[in-house]
Order: C-alpha cells, then sequence, then structure tokens
C-alpha cells in the first residue's frame, strides 16, 4: 500500500483533493488529483543537463485516456489513442499559458509538465483539476518556478455569477458567458471566454468572484509547499556577458529606432534584418580579431546576439509606448490600423469574404452542406456531432516564409477554436436553417491578430453565403506594454514588435451588444482587473469601428442563397416510421435518392428528416413521396387513387409512398357485380372511402360507402 497524504478544499460546495504518494515516484513530483469524481494525474519532470537551444524547453501534455470515460476508442482495426484531440490541444494550451510566464525563461534545461485524465464524470471539467494538478506538481517539486496559480470555471446565468457550476446546469441554462479564470494571487495569467452579448461590467464582476477563488486556492497550495515542498535546484540560466551586453547596446543605441519605428512591416523587416547584419560585422570586427591580436576573444555566440537584440527591441518598444505614447508604425495607443475588404470575391463558393486590417489579410470562405456533413466528434468527454466548423489555416508564405503543410498545430486549432467559439452562439438553429456550415479562414499575411480577422472575415463570409447570422460580430487583439501594475498602456490592434515584445495578448471578440469571445495570455507574472476592465472598454471602442465598416460591405445576410448550394427541405415523421423510409437494407431510401437524383435523406432519431439536393422541384417531390409513405391512414377518410392491379376479389389501389388498399368486389358499387372488370380496369383513377386499417397495416377500401 502507497503511503500517501492528502490535502484537501472546498471549491464551488465540492472538495479538491490532492493527493501526494510514491505514485509516478521518478518524476520530480506527481499529484493526484480529485474533484468530484473527476481524477487526474500530474507529474512534472526536469532533465539533468542544458538543451543547446535558444529558448526555454518548456512542454505541456494533456493526455487523453478513454478508458477514463469508460469507452473504447478508434477504428475498427486501432483501439488505442493515438493523436492528440483538438480539446486536449486545447487543455494543454490552457495550462501552458497559465504556467509559462512564471518560469525564468533564461533556463535551457527541459522541463516537461504532464496532465493524464484517469477518470471523468459528466458535471466537472477535467481542466481545472489538471491546472491545479500541473501547479501543485511544480511547486513541491525542486524545478524552479514562480507560482502557484489556479483557474476556475465562471459563468453568468441570468443576473447570477457560477463558480465551476455543473457541466449538466450549463446545458439547461445557456449563459450569458462561459469562461476559465485563472492566474496567481491577486493576478490574472489567462483566460477563455464564450458568450452572447456578455457586458464588459457583468464579465469583471464575474472574474473578480473567480480571483477570489484563485487566491484561496493559491494559498492552499502554499501550505502543501510549507510542509512537504523541496528545495528549489540551482540550474544556471542562459545569460551574454558584461562585455557583449555592452557591445550590443552601444552599437543599437542610436540606430534601433529608426529601423524598428516604421509603418510598414516589409520594410520595418528589411529595416531590422539590415541592422543585425551590420550588428554582427561590427562585432565579428570587435572581437574575432586574429588569434595573435591582443584581446582576441574568438567567434561570439550568435543565439546570444539574438537574445541582446530581442531584450533592446523589448525595452525600447516598452519605453516609447510608456513615456511618449508612442507606436512602431505612429499610431495612437487606440487607433485601428487602416480597413479593408470585400465579399462575394468568388462566384461559384456559397460564400465569401476578405477582410484586411493594415497587412493582416484573411479570406474566408463559406460551404454549406446537408445535415449529413456533420463532423462526428468522439472524444474522452463527449461523442456527438458539430455543425458548425470554422478551420484556420496559417500557411509559410504568410510571414514570407518557406515552410511545409503537415495539418493543423497547436496555433491552427487554437485560433480557429477562438474564432469559433466567438461565431457560434450567433449561428441561426438548425430548424431554422437546417445547413450544416463549414468556414475555412486562409491567412493571406500576417502581422498581428490573425484570428481577430478570422472572425470578421467569416462574419461577411457567413452573411455574403445567406446564413441568417442573429447579429454580426467582430474581433480585436490588444496589447499591454508595462513597467508595472500602476504604470502601463493598453494598445488597440497589436501588430509585429507590439506582439512579440508586450506583455499581453487579449483578443476580444463580440457584437454591437456585447462580448461573444475572449482569449488571453501574457508574459509577464501576472496583470490586475483594473487592466483588464480598461481592456475590455478600449476594445469595444474598436469593435464598434469595425462593425461600421463591416456594415458598408455587406449590412445584413443576402436574401437568397447561391445557386450552388443544395436545396433543403425538412419534414417531421413519426418515429415510428422511420424503419418505413429506410425499408430493408436501405432499399426504399436509397431508391428514393437514386430516383430523384438527391444529394441525401437525413433521418434523425427524432424523426426530424432533411431532403437535400440541387433541383428544389425534385426535392419536393421526394418529400411528397416520403409523407405519402408516413402517412397515417385513418377509417372514414377519402383518398384518390389508380388502379394496379385487379384479382378476383377486388382491385388494389395505388395511395402513394409504396402504400396501397383493396377495394373488395362487394364494395365496388351497390348491387351485385359478377366480375371485377366489369366496374373497374387497371389504370382507371378512382375515389373511395376507407373502411378498414388493420394491424397489420392492410388497408380497406369501399366505393359504395363514399355516400355515406
Amino acid at each position: 500500500m502507497l503511503k500517501k497524504k492528502e490535502y484537501s478544499i472546498d471549491v464551488a460546495g465540492k472538495k479538491l483533493t490532492i493527493e501526494v504518494s510514491p505514485l509516478a515516484e521518478q518524476a520530480n513530483a506527481a499529484v493526484l488529483v480529485k474533484y468530484g469524481e473527476t481524477i487526474v494525474l500530474a507529474t512534472a519532470v526536469m532533465g539533468h543537463k542544458d538543451a543547446f537551444m535558444d529558448y526555454m524547453p518548456l512542454k505541456v501534455d494533456y493526455e487523453e485516456k478513454f478508458y477514463a470515460a469508460g469507452k473504447i476508442i478508434g477504428s475498427r482495426f486501432i483501439r488505442r489513442e493515438g493523436r492528440a484531440s483538438e480539446e486536449a490541444i486545447l487543455a494543454g494550451r490552457l495550462v501552458d499559458r497559465t504556467i509559462r510566464p512564471l518560469f525564468d525563461h533564461r533556463i535551457r534545461r527541459e522541463i516537461q509538465v504532464v496532465v493524464t485524465v484517469l477518470q471523468i464524470d459528466e458535471e466537472n471539467d477535467p481542466e481545472f483539476v489538471g491546472l491545479i494538478g500541473a501547479s501543485a506538481a511544480l511547486l513541491i517539486s525542486d524545478i524552479p518556478w514562480g507560482g502557484p496559480v489556479a483557474g476556475v470555471r465562471v459563468a453568468q446565468v441570468g443576473g447570477e455569477f457560477k463558480i465551476n457550476p455543473d457541466n449538466s446546469f450549463i446545458a439547461a441554462n445557456p449563459p450569458a458567458y462561459d469562461a476559465f479564470f485563472s492566474g496567481s494571487r491577486d493576478r490574472a495569467n489567462m483566460i477563455e471566454l464564450g458568450g452572447l452579448d456578455a457586458a464588459e461590467d457583468d464579465i469583471i464582476k464575474g472574474f473578480t468572484l473567480a480571483q477570489n477563488e484563485v487566491n484561496r486556492l493559491v494559498e492552499f497550495q502554499e501550505k502543501i509547499r510549507e510542509e512537504i515542498g523541496k528545495e528549489k535546484a540551482e540550474v544556471p540560466v542562459s545569460e551574454p556577458d558584461e562585455e557583449l551586453k555592452s557591445a550590443v547596446a552601444g552599437f543599437l543605441a542610436d540606430k534601433l529606432e529608426g529601423a524598428a519605428f516604421r509603418r510598414d512591416k516589409m520594410e520595418q523587416q528589411k529595416a531590422l534584418s539590415g541592422l543585425r547584419d551590420q550588428l554582427a560585422a561590427h562585432l565579428r570586427e570587435k572581437f574575432e580579431a586574429a588569434a595573435s591580436g591582443a584581446g582576441a576573444r574568438g567567434p561570439v555566440n550568435p543565439g546570444a546576439v539574438e537574445f541582446l537584440f530581442e531584450e533592446a527591441m523589448n525595452d525600447l518598444v516598452h519605453k516609447k509606448a510608456i513615456e511618449e505614447e508612442a507606436r512602431p508604425d505612429g499610431r495612437k495607443l487606440d487607433e485601428l490600423r487602416p480597413l479593408d475588404g470585400e465579399v462575394a470575391k468568388f462566384s461559384r463558393t456559397h460564400g465569401s469574404a476578405l477582410f484586411v486590417r493594415g497587412n493582416t489579410q484573411a479570406l474566408a470562405i463559406t460551404t454549406l452542406a446537408p445535415p449529413g456533413a456533420e463532423q462526428m466528434i468522439e472524444t474522452m468527454e463527449t461523442t456527438g456531432k458539430r455543425r458548425f466548423m470554422l478551420h484556420y489555416n496559417f500557411p509559410p508564405f504568410s510571414v514570407g516564409e518557406t515552410g511545409t503543410f503537415r495539418g493543423p498545430g497547436r496555433r491552427e486549432i487554437g485560433h480557429g477554436n477562438l474564432a469559433r467559439k466567438s461565431l457560434e452562439r450567433l449561428i441561426p438553429p438548425k430548424e431554422e436553417f437546417p445547413y450544416t456550415i463549414r468556414v475555412v479562414s486562409e491567412i493571406m499575411s500576417s502581422n498581428g491578430s490573425s484570428s481577430m480577422a478570422t472572425v470578421c472575415a467569416s462574419a461577411l463570409s457567413l452573411m455574403d453565403a445567406g446564413v441568417p447570422l442573429k447579429k454580426p460580430a467582430a474581433g480585436i487583439a490588444m496589447g499591454l506594454m508595462m513597467k508595472d501594475v500602476n504604470t502601463y498602456k493598453v494598445l488597440t490592434d497589436i501588430q509585429g514588435p507590439e506582439d512579440h515584445h508586450g506583455d499581453m495578448d487579449m483578443k476580444v471578440a463580440g457584437t454591437r451588444e456585447g462580448v461573444t469571445g475572449v482569449q488571453m495570455d501574457i508574459k509577464v507574472g501576472g496583470i490586475t482587473l483594473e487592466i483588464i476592465g480598461k481592456t475590455l472598454a478600449q476594445a469595444k471602442k474598436a469593435r464598434l469601428e469595425i462593425l461600421d465598416f463591416m456594415g458598408g460591405l455587406l449590412a445584413a445576410p443576402r436574401a437568397e442563397l447561391s445557386r450552388f448550394v443544395p436545396a433543403i427541405r425538412r419534414l417531421s415523421i413519426s418515429k415510428e416510421k422511420i424503419g418505413a423510409v429506410i425499408g430493408p437494407g436501405g432499399k426504399i431510401i436509397n431508391g428514393l435518392i437514386d430516383k430523384y437524383g438527391l444529394a441525401g435523406i437525413d433521418i434523425e432519431e427524432d424523426g426530424n428528416v432533411f431532403v437535400s439536393g440541387t433541383d428544389l422541384a425534385k426535392v419536393e417531390a421526394a418529400v411528397a413521396d416520403i409523407r405519402a409513405i408516413t402517412r397515417e391512414f385513418k377509417a372514414g377518410e377519402v383518398i384518390e387513387g389508380t388502379v394496379v392491379k385487379i384479382i378476383e376479389v377486388g382491385a388494389i389501389v395505388d395511395l402513394g409512398g409504396g402504400r396501397d388498399g383493396m377495394i373488395h368486389i362487394s364494395e365496388l358499387k351497390e348491387g351485385y357485380v359478377k366480375k371485377v372488370e366489369d366496374v373497374l380496369k387497371v389504370g382507371d383513377f378512382v375515389r373511395a372511402k376507407i373502411i378498414r386499417v388493420g394491424d397489420d397495416g392492410r388497408i380497406g377500401l369501399s366505393v359504395k360507402q363514399l355516400g355515406e
């Protein structure tokens, strides 16, 4: 039996337990965290020697295990977990963005945090548990780190704010916003939010409650560290020597601003590249003298030079913004870059739009398809369908580079998810607009805020396709230059050096009425709610300006769909009739598809049927057939049909939809009938009354009783 220590705290009425034991004993530290019936193992490991890298080699992995939810995943031939799902990648990013700012980025020793979900219940998201586990493992280990951190889910339902609400509660009560807020004591590190017209003031109110919970969880972890935490290891950091620092600073002192502060990105890149070459030549001349020369130093480490160059850029953009409110491209702090755009750029796609902000260009293409094109989602937590998809592509040419195309990475998945989350609650319900919707954002050029340009381009593209959005949405990326929490400047529409060297990247999307999506990460130890509130207010001003511009391109969704969009008609049938429409081995449904040349017939478990095809007349004819197949005949109804067969005892009448009824010879007319052919022949059109519907589905008809 493993010896263990347990530490518990109440969070939102449920017990959170951190267990420390010899489990995963070869890691620098490992903890087992339980909340409800969700259990996560978090481990932290640091390498034994420095890696030859010019960056801090931190890796965060979030491992889904389908046994945690009692599922067996995979195809018929592969029954084990493979590549991480999008949901796992997003959860890993959440942990990463929270813990990363609190490392010394001069460390060159490999560090890996692994969050493994071992058990999951239906009500508690493992992200909350996983982040606490990652923080606690790092905290009690000997790995140098500036935590602890914590995060909680916060949602606004009606006028109330809920911390860590149950998933079933949120499903039954759609919130104004649903967010994950994380940070350290009195400081925020990371935000993920999705909503529908959330008010900025209400967001701050919810975050205030969340920060209070984070503070409690930080204090809880600090007590664990005091009791069992290891002494932090002495890890060497990468630091250029003073002589090289002085040489680089002296050379750049009167040259860097002229190269970096330019309105055009390409001119700026060319000037900075040239300045780097000049600096390298200067350092070679200064330090790499002949081996016999006085003060010979040998080759200068290019990585150290690049580090010092970037540090000088960082200091410059901070100093200019904070002290002079000056930006590299000359804009005011709250000024947008020039906007441009175009809709209906392509004639055969279902919807298209190009949105341009400065050097950032997003081209969004919308495709509409029948319900059968919905994406099947199978994750550890959920199994279901996704009707609205938004995919983001970031090709290397968008930043003037060469590279490979290997499918979506963490960046593409993260940015696409943010844009989808910012728009999905504006999509009309399936009952009103029965199409599956896919938007693809192709980034043609990037200089900051391509994910928010994607929101703008996608909203325009959806409206160009005729998707009846509840309202248009736009997005903007906000930045921060901070000396301390009391001395800072918030920047609107960050680009280039401001994005790379700034202290915060907060992306805010929304409509005229409120916020629909937020994502924030930072490079400093944490920021205050005051800074977040000011950023949201400044973002609203920019968002409204962008929406005004977008309204000039396309004010409302188009009234008509493209002629290339398949027509869809919806009808409802009794669930008991689904089998009749499908037929044995799919004979009936496939026959209808072939007969009318349909794109498809999609039948859902609740009896909703969606018939789609390129020819509306044929779609409607198929709908009529389905109505006939599923029609409930009742005694006393009068029907019309064609005689299709004569038998000795009566006539068979086609009732449509593969159904028929029989008029017995005694029901053909008043009086005696010797032969059926004396009254009816094949091909005759007849009106008759239903006199019997048997349990076996057989229908008896009568012409004689029509007058009764």
